[in-house]
């Protein structure tokens, strides 16, 4: 799904970027441009993006368990 049309960016990238070690939303910005035009975007990325952050860090977790 695109959540910022602006710069054609999808949750799927915002997923990706965050899987890749990303903590801020300055990075995500930087590595996709997003929220750089209109801003409407900006609120819906930043969930997505929390919520994939704590999805990479419950992942982590269980593979650093064993």
């Amino acid at each position: 799904m695109f959540v910022c049309i602006c710069k054609g960016v999808t949750d799927r990238d915002i997923v990706a970027v965050a899987e890749q070690g990303a903590t801020r939303m300055s990075e995500l910005k930087e590595c996709t441009g997003l929220a750089s035009q209109c801003g409407k975007c900006a609120r819906d990325a930043k969930a997505i993006f929390n919520d994939a952050k704590r999805q990479a860090r419950q992942m982590e977790g269980m593979f650093s368990a064993a």
